[in-house]
């Protein structure tokens, strides 16, 4: 006569009870010695496999996609049926539908392990003796089979998560140095003299952009500035930038034209974008004895030149740089400056940004503000037209960097 503790597969019932107990424990440790994946998965295999005589086992997890973490006791296809055609329908412990050509009476049952209403992964177990007449160690250890896979599947999500944590940590961190970087580009002091008022605002729409403005003395009586976009955001445009910059500030120390400069700035950008991208640029030389603006308009919005009576646009120039090989026809602009005049350079995301009629800020309305307040100092002026594109574009959002330039010159 068989012992009343013993199983008809031969393991006791206080054994089985111990094995799933040190299985739990097992699992747990691994879990809190932050095994790797591969450990907790060898861990399950012996479990089902080896102590609890599970002949079949497919593990379907989801990253980015379902792929099969784990298989034992099955044939190769079968880790690359479609698991949302076969088992998305499935929220809770099923018998598997028969009919389904993928599972072709492989399995008995379908675990599923869902965080709220996502699944994250489906067990699939069974048997490799089904003509038995007894129940299978599939339905008989099914209880614990759930629990193990459950704290299994929820630990490999966690582990998942840490690493998108700390992915997300790294990339956080790396975005912090590249606007510090990004912030070395702009000059750190603007002038403030009885020659020149300058002030700037930058917003990227990012945490790094690729709007660029700056100031060089290049002797006493001759200074250059410029402003610049670079087509795209983040931080591709602002890698872009800052090598523009390096190459814009050792080109202006070798190079007094305007139109050579341009056209070996044009070179370089096309050296690093690949014509991938380009670059809209205002750039200036201005002579405070002479009073004589030297300008080029390469593709950029065209700054506003303002005196008491009226505003002009700057446009003579050539086409945006990175666009073409080479650029043919270069013209320079030449204004004689009044007393008094202020020098507006911006970026198109002042002009282009959209209230909720989807209608944009425009240049008319950046031409209306500065009339309003010719008579402030140019940090001031800054302030009152951020303040009107802001409650111009209401609760819509900001969708490109914005950058301002003004400069009075007495």
């Amino acid at each position: 006569m068989a012992d009343e503790t013993t199983g008809k597969s031969g393991i006791s019932r206080p054994k089985i009870k111990d094995i799933k107990l040190n299985s739990i424990l097992e699992v747990t440790k691994a879990i809190n010695h932050n095994f790797p994946t591969e450990k907790l998965l060898e861990i399950f295999e012996t479990v089902l496999k080896v102590q609890l005589n599970i002949g079949k086992l497919v593990l379907f997890s989801y990253d980015s996609g379902w792929k099969c973490l784990l298989k034992y006791g099955v044939e190769d296809e079968m880790a690359n049926i479609n698991v949302n055609l076969e088992f998305g329908h499935i929220k809770e412990i099923s018998t598997i539908d028969y009919t389904s050509a993928a599972s072709n009476h492989t399995f008995e049952i379908v675990i599923p392990v869902y965080h709220k209403s996502s699944p994250l992964a489906y067990v699939l177990i069974g048997d490799l003796n089904e003509d038995k007449l007894e129940v299978s160690a599939a339905i008989k250890h099914l209880p614990f089979v759930q629990t193990l896979a459950n704290i299994i599947v929820v630990a490999i999500e966690n582990k998942k998560l840490a690493k998108d944590n700390i992915r997300q940590a790294a990339m956080r961190k790396e975005l912090e140095l590249a606007s510090e970087m990004q912030n070395m580009l702009f000059p750190s002091s603007l002038p403030n003299n009885s020659h020149l008022q300058i002030s700037a605002y930058y917003l990227p729409h990012q945490q790094v952009g690729g709007d660029y403005y700056d100031f060089i003395q290049l002797d006493e009586n001759e200074i250059a500035f410029c402003m610049a976009d670079v087509s795209g955001k983040g931080v591709p445009a602002a890698l872009l930038m800052s090598n523009f910059q390096a190459n814009l500030r050792i080109l202006l120390n070798h190079i007094s034209s305007l139109s050579d400069l341009v056209k070996e700035l044009n070179n370089k950008v096309m050296q690093n974008a690949k014509g991938e991208k380009f670059i809209t640029l205002f750039i200036a030389r201005y002579n405070i004895v002479t009073r004589i603006l030297t300008y080029i308009n390469a593709g950029h919005n065209p700054p506003l030149l303002a005196n008491n009576n009226s505003i002009s646009m700057l446009r003579v120039g050539c086409t945006g740089l990175g666009m073409f090989d080479e650029l043919n026809k270069v013209k320079e602009g030449i204004v004689s400056i009044d007393p008094g005049s202020i020098l507006l350079c911006y970026t198109d995301g002042v002009v282009e940004i959209e209230n909720e009629k989807e209608e944009e800020f425009g240049i008319q309305s950046l031409k209306n503000t500065l009339k309003r307040n010719f008579g402030s100092d140019m940090e001031n002026l800054n302030k009152e037209i951020i303040s009107e594109v802001i409650e111009y574009k209401g609760n819509m959002p900001y969708v490109d960097d914005i950058a301002l330039f003004s400069c009075r010159i007495f």
